[in-house]
């Protein structure tokens, strides 16, 4: 992570956290998170904190540095919120289950980091993408019956740059200047499940994300 802080990239303006995927089944990575999770969620919460310094630069010198955090509608599919006892479905997996609280813990990331943001002039919000006719639903770690599912009704679904729209909205609209902490969709301002907007669970989110982060620090260097 060494090229993150190279004096070659003092300045960050945008930074468009995007990685995302689903499993049929329960995998880890080579740092031992569950995959979903640390894909979808650790995944952006570690890099976002490695190029803050430059996001921050940015915002010194030009006004503004902004973060985009590509969520999704799918988080209404947690109703029952992150299971704290069991955050990396060790205990039970289900794909869709998994896949709906990790992008509930983008939007938990979002607010936290908004609050921790304020005054900086980096400001942070999250986004549901649509649903889009891309290969991510293709793929048959997915299961094949969920795959052949999406094929089917691809020809109904969003253009890869009309589920582009709000994360570009969101990177570069001049209105959006100092607007942080909110979620969007379809390029305007929409409130997520009462649930997401809880402050006290993303904090609680943001403290179990550090202790992981931190414990996987010598795992991940090694590799």
């Amino acid at each position: 992570m060494d090229v993150l802080r190279s004096a070659r990239h003092p300045k960050l303006h945008v930074l468009v956290n995007n990685a995302g995927l689903v499993l049929d089944a329960r995998t880890t990575t080579v740092e031992g998170f569950e995959t979903t999770f640390g894909v979808n969620h650790l995944g952006h919460f570690l890099l976002t904190q490695l190029l803050l310094d430059a996001l921050k630069a940015a915002a010194d010198e030009d006004g503004e540095a902004r973060v985009v955090n590509v969520s999704s509608d799918a988080h209404r599919w947690a109703r029952r919120g992150i299971d704290w006892d069991d955050p990396q479905a060790e205990k039970k997996y289900a794909s869709f289950d998994v896949y709906a609280k990790s992008k509930l813990a983008n939007i938990y990331f979002t607010r936290a980091l908004a609050r921790r943001l304020e005054g900086t002039r980096v400001t942070t919000n999250a986004l549901h993408p649509g649903v889009v006719a891309t290969e991510f639903a293709s793929s048959e770690d997915m299961g094949l019956l969920t795959s052949f599912g999406f094929k089917l009704v691809r020809p109904f679904l969003k253009t890869p740059a009309q589920g582009a729209a709000t994360t570009i909205h969101l990177a570069s609209a001049p209105e959006l200047r100092g607007v942080t902490g909110d979620y969007f969709a379809d390029s305007k301002p929409k409130h997520p499940m009462r649930l997401a907007q809880d402050d006290t669970l993303a904090e609680r989110l943001w403290a179990i994300s550090e202790q992981l982060v931190a414990s996987a620090q010598p795992a991940a260097s090694a590799a």
